[in-house]
């Protein structure tokens, strides 16, 4: 009977003198977030790369009223240009926004990418993998900001900043650089009223403090680094006394009602899913890596080098099971520690990579990249041209790059080399829908997954009520079971 009233999120829970109030997943998270971002829930699915967080997932999660980014990264802009028309026309001002992720190696690209969402109007982006502030990023928030008509500031461009370190958190909870606003506006880039009013904002109204999860991530537990960037942003609040103060969500290892519900316990503003959500069937990745992915443990992963920081010694989380990917990405950042040019390869490394990696002679493979980055970033071909080590990077981080594309392809021929983002978090969602509908890919869809961890989330945030007030709960009455759409309309409509 008390199993089924906490699972009643419309009415409170009474126990003797204790109580549980009323708690639909509405209420979990900052109400400031859902009023300035116009969503139902503070949840967000973050940008996957490679447009593995899709169009239509997009879609799917602005209908179910969380915040969902398109994955931008990696994709030529042509593609970018069509997603951005794409979800204007089917979405127009309902939430959603884009990546732009950090190109340490391909600055212009940054500015590119910059300069098509100022072109198009979008709005709203995640910024990833920033090491610290850039022209492009800084470009972009300030992008519009004046005074309204009642001297508050006006803000067009919205920046969720993805970070994993006190360092660069400080950056984006802080205003805009002095040094880099009279760069920029030195260079016409943005105007005087805003490189004055700058100061009045942080450079993220959100930051997401990212723990352990897929892709680039620095491993830290959330339970220690959530905290911490809390602090720091009510020292920089203290400080700075922002009009409006940025907020912090938290991602990394959110996939499961009992995680989303910590997270919001800590503080959060919001929780952003990663891992869980390239299994389900809006992505864009392959049946192959859904079915890959749903058989994951938590143990099942790795970290192996970054396509796009190879030569920095950057490395990215990913799939363990089922592919060789990060043994032999290891092997290639090996390779390049250890040689400074293709010519230096002996025949006992260079024949292996002809026959296993690379199935071709490497000669062929730089005339294909060759080709590649004369189309998009040709200075990278003038200086492998003068640089025989570039050339040879090159040439290593092209098996990486594609390697993420085979699997979203899910190229048959090409499933031992599957580069497929992934943390810990997989895992734990598995372990969860084990013997629900949830188990089977087919039925992981990002709306039915989202608002089952809320509910789920709300309903043990009821049950922690309880607990704090001397109420005993057995294990029985604190199992959540997914549940499936029409049920969630029934218990949260």
């Amino acid at each position: 009977m008390l199993g089924r009233s906490l699972r009643d999120l419309k009415n409170p829970v009474r126990v003797g003198d204790a109580c549980a109030p009323c708690l639909p997943p509405e209420k979990l998270g900052d109400p400031e977030f859902l009023r300035e971002h116009g969503l139902r829930y503070a949840y967000a699915t973050g940008a996957m790369a490679n447009a593995i967080a899709s169009a239509e997932l997009v879609e799917a999660g602005s209908r179910a009223g969380i915040l969902s980014f398109f994955g931008c990264a990696g994709l030529p802009l042509d593609e970018v240009e069509g997603a951005i028309s794409r979800l204007q026309s089917t979405l127009g001002s309902k939430p959603h926004g884009f990546n732009l992720i950090h190109s340490p190696n391909d600055p212009d690209l940054e500015n590119a990418v910059c300069d098509l969402y100022l072109r198009k109007g979008v709005r709203l982006v995640e910024a990833s993998a920033f090491m610290g502030l850039t022209p492009a990023i800084v470009r972009y928030r300030l992008h519009g900001l004046r005074r309204g008509p009642h001297g508050e500031l006006v803000v067009p461009n919205g920046i969720v900043a993805k970070v994993s370190r006190s360092e660069v958190a400080e950056k984006f909870l802080s205003p805009a650089p002095e040094a880099m606003l009279r760069e920029l506006a030195a260079a016409g880039l943005v105007t005087p009223e805003e490189a004055e009013l700058a100061s009045g904002i942080p450079m993220a109204q959100d930051v997401t403090v990212e723990a352990d999860s897929g892709g680039h991530t620095d491993n830290r537990p959330l339970v220690s680094l959530l905290p911490a960037i809390l602090a720091l942003r009510d020292r920089v609040q203290a400080k700075r006394r922002f009009a409006r103060p940025a907020r912090v969500g938290a991602a990394g290892g959110i996939a499961t009602p009992a995680s989303a519900a910590a997270a919001y316990m800590m503080g959060a503003a919001y929780v952003l899913t990663g891992s869980v959500n390239q299994a389900c069937v809006e992505s864009g990745s392959s049946d192959r890596v859904r079915k890959m992915l749903a058989e994951a443990g938590q143990a099942d992963v790795v970290m192996a080098p970054a396509a796009d920081m190879f030569e920095l010694g950057v490395k990215v989380q990913v799939l363990k099971r089922g592919t060789m990917f990060a043994m032999r990405g290891a092997k290639l950042y090996e390779i390049y520690r250890s040689y400074d040019s293709i010519e230096a390869l002996p025949a006992s490394v260079r024949g292996p990579l002809e026959k296993d990696l690379f199935r071709e002679p490497l000669e062929d493979v730089w005339a294909k990249t060759r080709a590649f980055f004369l189309k998009r970033d040709p200075s990278q071909i003038e200086r492998a041209e003068r640089d025989p080590k570039h050339r040879l990077a090159l040439i290593l981080r092209s098996y990486l790059g594609q390697a993420s594309r085979w699997a979203n392809a899910g190229a048959p021929d090409r499933a031992l080399d599957y580069q497929v983002w992934c943390g810990p978090a997989m895992g734990a969602f598995n372990e969860w829908v084990k013997g629900s509908f949830l188990e089977a890919p087919g039925n992981r869809a990002i709306a039915v997954v989202a608002r089952n961890i809320l509910y789920g989330a709300a309903v043990l945030t009821r049950a922690h009520f309880l607990r704090c007030q001397g109420v005993f709960l057995d294990s029985e009455i604190l199992r959540i079971q997914p549940q499936t759409a029409q049920e969630l309309d029934r218990l949260l409509d």
